[in-house]
């Protein structure tokens, strides 16, 4: 799969519009969308800031498994539960963890 299909994936996963993927981002809109329309290849800075709004590194994004590397059972169990909270979810499980 290329980054391009693979973009698409995640965007689709997350639900997220061109747009909204550029605002993640930080990138302008004309950006993704002339990406898209020219089908071209993301740079390297506009990659990594792409996997940022995804919330992977760039070794994850290339990665043939959506496991990292070198993590524990539990530490995979987590991430695997985390994935599945909203944003709100996310925030107050956060806010929890620093109050400890």
């Amino acid at each position: 799969m290329d980054a391009l299909e693979k973009i698409k994936k995640l965007q689709k996963e997350k639900g997220w519009s061109g747009t909204q993927l550029a605002e993640r981002a930080g990138l302008s809109p004309s950006v993704v969308s002339m990406m898209y329309k020219r089908n071209n290849q993301p740079s390297i800075p506009t990659l990594q800031a792409i996997c940022s709004a995804f919330g992977i590194t760039v070794a994850q994004f290339f990665a043939d498994s959506n496991v990292p590397p070198d993590l524990t059972p539990e530490q995979i169990r987590l991430l695997e539960r985390w994935n599945s909270l909203t944003d709100e979810q996310k925030e107050a499980l956060l806010a929890l963890i620093n109050s400890i």
